[in-house]
């Protein structure tokens, strides 16, 4: 069989990348990748895998795109197992049907099959917070989505996200984002974050 020539100068790579966690990442990688001419192979939260021909583009302005955009690559398999928890707890919060009756911990312990104490240590280590306070964030973001909506009540809110009651939901609603509910709604625009950067 004849091999195509063309074809042998094209180099693969794969990179399992920071902060790619929204379908607004992959939206930005692509058009990041299409203008320095790299091919997407396959794309998905956290991973991407690209061909590219090394005589017309350098590896290294691949991966200088990627840092300047904040999807740098992660190679050791902590950091990689600490991106995976973070894609995890914002599918469960952001990307699911939230179910009130099952706990955080035991959805991660499920999910990744290691002791809650070791994926949260694992965590902080590499984030800088605590996991709890990271998933209190995402819930309190998601809240903020679902207030702007008006399709629910506070009480239906705080019931699906898993609150015992609204003056628990309003109280570390306050805590996250230093305003009430109530000022919250009066202009929801300036308290609203984009999921990559809630880290904090």
């Amino acid at each position: 069989m004849t091999q195509d020539p063309e074809r042998n100068k094209v180099v693969y790579r794969e990179y399992y990348l920071k902060n790619m966690i929204c379908t607004c990442c992959s939206r930005l990688l692509k058009i990041l990748m299409e203008q320095i001419g790299v091919t997407i192979e396959s794309l998905r939260m956290g991973e991407i895998r690209i061909s590219f021909d090394p005589e017309n583009i350098d590896e290294a302005r691949i991966l200088q795109v990627l840092h300047e955009n904040g999807f740098d690559p992660v190679n050791d398999n902590e950091s990689r197992l600490t991106e995976q928890i973070k894609l995890a707890v914002i599918d469960l919060v952001h990307h699911s049907t939230f179910n009130s009756m099952v706990r955080n911990s035991d959805f991660l312990v499920e999910k990744f099959n290691l002791s809650y104490q070791h994926i949260s240590s694992l965590f902080s280590k590499h984030v800088g917070i605590t996991l709890e306070k990271y998933i209190i964030i995402q819930k309190i973001e998601k809240a903020k989505e679902l207030i702007i909506s008006g399709e629910l009540t506070l009480s239906e809110i705080a019931y699906i996200m898993g609150y015992s009651s609204v003056q628990y939901l309003s109280t570390q609603f306050k805590n996250v984002t230093g305003v009430s509910v109530s000022e919250f709604k009066k202009d929801p625009a300036r308290y609203r974050r984009p999921v990559d950067e809630l880290n904090g």
